[in-house]
């Protein structure tokens, strides 16, 4: 993929969405250090609907669908096109360590889910077996989670923590949640019919939301950061 495309792809997302996160960006494009700075400035520069949101995003401040492209430059000032293929031989580039972002308010939702009984699965499985259904029931509602663009916190044992409204937000965030909460009630249930005939278990789901205002960022240590 050229990094035209890519630009292109950048900026139909953000005009969907309202925000990205650069995190969002490197992942779906896979993106170094590098075209992830080269996308950044490329964005900002062309279209200034778009504000850098303290360094963790872009935000579209401008009306839906009003995302023109920029003047094409004269034939003769055309660079080619950039493609993402990885140099042999040569080491990526690191970029100067910044300071965190400062915190913000948010408004979100928050949802854990947990298995009712784990210890008395535990009691009759072997830990192996633990695992495996453990790590199935976590694989269950890891999908369905992202299918509501939830972000996954923390795994804690047999738990889930799971933020809506960071680090992407949307309008419908506690819908999403409660939507989440029961497409991973209608997984376990999938999931049960076949534990129960591999392994003669069955498992049960509780789940807890709550909506408010909550202030985020980073905190911890240098190597350990939440």
């Amino acid at each position: 993929m050229t990094f035209e495309e890519i630009l292109d792809q950048a900026i139909a997302m953000l005009q969907r969405r309202g925000r990205v996160t650069y995190q969002t960006l490197r992942l779906q494009f896979q993106l170094d250090e590098e075209h992830l700075e080269a996308l950044k400035d490329a964005i900002l520069f062309a279209y200034p609907q778009v504000v850098d949101a303290a360094g963790r995003g872009l935000v579209w401040n401008g009306d839906a669908g009003a995302i023109s492209p920029p003047t094409p430059a004269s034939p003769q000032s055309v660079e080619p096109p950039v493609t993402l293929a990885p140099r042999e031989g040569t080491a990526s580039s690191v970029p100067p360590e910044q300071s965190p972002p400062e915190a913000e308010r948010r408004q979100l939702t928050v949802l854990f889910c947990d298995l009712v009984d784990s210890t008395v699965l535990a009691s009759r499985l072997d830990p192996e077996e633990l695992r495996e259904v453990v790590r199935a029931y976590q694989e269950a509602c890891a999908k369905v989670i992202a299918r509501f663009e939830g972000h996954i916190a923390q795994y804690l044992g047999d738990g889930l923590l799971v933020y809506f409204g960071y680090p992407m937000a949307h309008e419908d965030d506690a819908q999403r949640a409660v939507r989440a909460g029961l497409g991973i009630v209608e997984a376990s249930g999938q999931l049960n019919t076949r534990l129960t005939q591999e392994r003669g278990v069955q498992l049960a789901v509780r789940l807890g939301i709550h909506t408010g205002l909550v202030v985020v960022g980073e905190v911890g240590g240098s190597t350990r950061q939440e």
